[in-house]
């Protein structure tokens, strides 16, 4: 007979050739370029994971930024601004594209630099040298006078709020024009120079009168400015009404450190508020957005407040598309997926791991597709109970409270194929690192599952969401294949789309591609 090594059989010889090792060493197919920037700008923060350091995900970055065309370079950074929502990644492209293509910098930077925090980030990329330039240059200067010259009196307020740099310093370096006297008192009192009392605008004007006199009433100012002037917990619960929703949502504890949840009535407020339909929608509220307050609130957080963030994730995902057909779900739950989702950062490490938000995106998916399968997977499948009519923070905390083993993406596959199952689409959600089904160094075993499904699935999908960037798959992109990084409300929309053919051939860059610069 002959060998068997050489001459395979003709559907394994099918298979696409894996092209990379990924980083725990098992074989894998390598993104192109445009594809691994996306993924680097939705999933990087520049921060450790659990497989890579902030300074390998910086140089990746910047090879990737030089790599690509630079329109595409700016339509990235539009796209991880608005529909990631992401931040440090952004900032970092818009700085890459401000030396290679000027005038494409001007015409996303507005699209980019949205708000105060995003032109402190902006600053302070540029001037870390890091994208190979410590001066901010003549056309990133006039885009940022350009910003200050535009915003209102209430957003360089709320810009203010924040160091490294402040925005006093970014004053300071860029020396704006003020347009009217009002305007040039604003930048004087910012900048600590002497300036006209009757000229500044009124919060300003507001917020130093209440310094001398607590008694008036509170200066509508970012909370942040009045934090250290000693206030009541009568002001903090009119700081908590005239909060924005994520305000509210990102001081919870903050408001318990205060001892503001004592005030008669303050309780109510502030989860009647969280829980309104109205004022979620208003704030465009993302369910990771909510998993993070939930996770974050402490023990002394008032129960009612902590419920009110599970209603409000309920009407949050209300808008997650409902895919026909049968769906299964593949949340990894396996030890590499404790990795802090955004990574660790002195100081600043979230206590939402990648496990939770994958448990998060199949208990949201199980909500608004009741028959769906759920197949978690480490080393192999593990069996989780899951009811679909329970809220979805009670499946996101049972499936991320099992596993902890290696990574087999295979797995559920495998599982599949053993029951002859009926598939019309495959969602799997994972870091990708799969290395206990490296079987053959030439194709990785989740292929090899996924062709054996497909004989008798001809028109099943496949889609894999990336929730860290390491820049390979453990299935090639093709007609039928999407890969795809993040974890905004964005994901379920494209998942949707390609599910129903609405995506085009390209997938996810081809999304991109359409953003107009």
């Amino acid at each position: 007979m002959a060998n068997k090594s050489l001459f395979a059989s003709y559907a394994g010889k099918l298979l696409p050739r894996a092209t990379a090792k990924n980083r725990a060493g098992g074989p894998a197919y390598k993104l192109e370029a445009r594809h691994q920037l996306t993924q680097l700008a939705m999933t990087g923060t520049l921060s450790r994971t659990f497989y890579a350091d902030a300074h390998a995900q910086l140089a990746d970055v910047m090879a990737l930024a030089e790599a690509v065309p630079a329109e595409f370079l700016a339509k990235a950074a539009v796209y991880a601004r608005k529909r990631g929502h992401m931040k440090d990644m952004p900032a970092l492209m818009l700085a890459v594209l401000s030396r290679r293509e000027p005038t494409l910098f001007a015409k996303v930077f507005p699209r980019v630099v949205d708000n105060g925090r995003m032109l402190r980030t902006f600053v302070q990329v540029m001037r870390s040298g890091a994208t190979g330039r410590k001066s901010l240059g003549s056309r990133p200067k006039a885009e940022i006078q350009g910003w200050l010259e535009a915003a209102s009196n209430v957003a360089l307020l709320r810009a203010a709020v924040g160091q490294s740099p402040s925005l006093a310093d970014i004053v300071k370096m860029v020396h704006p024009k003020p347009a009217t006297p009002e305007r040039r008192a604003l930048y004087a009192w910012l900048v600590g120079k002497p300036y006209d009392v009757a000229m500044l605008p009124e919060p300003a004007r507001s917020f130093e009168a209440f310094k001398r006199d607590r008694s008036l009433p509170l200066p509508d100012v970012p909370f942040q400015m009045l934090t250290s002037l000693g206030l009541t917990q009568e002001h903090w619960m009119e700081i908590a009404r005239k909060a924005g929703w994520q305000m509210l949502r990102m001081n919870l504890n903050t408001f318990d450190r205060q001892c503001a949840y004592a005030v008669d009535g303050f309780t109510e407020m502030v989860a009647a508020r969280l829980k309104d339909e109205r004022e979620i929608a208003k704030a465009r509220v993302m369910p990771y957005q909510l998993m993070v307050a939930y996770m974050a609130a402490s023990r002394e957080v008032p129960h009612e407040v902590r419920e009110a963030l599970q209603d409000a994730m309920e009407v949050a995902l209300a808008n997650v598309p409902a895919i026909s057909g049968n769906v299964v779900i593949c949340p990894d739950v396996s030890g590499s997926m404790t990795s802090p989702v955004t990574g660790h950062r002195k100081g600043a490490t979230s206590a939402v791991r990648c496990i939770d938000v994958a448990a998060l995106v199949a208990a949201a998916m199980l909500r608004q597709n009741p028959s769906a399968q759920v197949l978690p997977f480490e080393c192999g499948v593990v069996n989780v109970a899951l009811n679909p009519r329970d809220s979805v923070m009670t499946n996101a905390r049972k499936l991320a409270s099992v596993g902890g083993g290696g990574t087999n993406c295979s797995a559920p596959l495998e599982a599949l194929n053993e029951r002859r199952a009926k598939v019309d689409l495959v969602v799997f959600i994972s870091d990708n690192q799969s290395w206990m089904d490296a079987r053959r160094h030439d194709r990785t075993g989740m292929m090899t599952e996924w062709k054996k499904l497909k004989r008798k699935n001809h028109n099943a999908k496949l889609v894999c969401i990336d929730i860290q960037p390491y820049g390979t798959t453990q299935a090639p992109e093709d007609r039928e294949i999407l890969n795809i990084g993040g974890f905004s409300d964005a994901v379920f929309e494209i998942v949707a789309d390609f599910a129903n053919g609405r995506l085009g051939p390209e997938h996810w860059t081809g999304e991109i591609e359409k953003i107009e610069v």
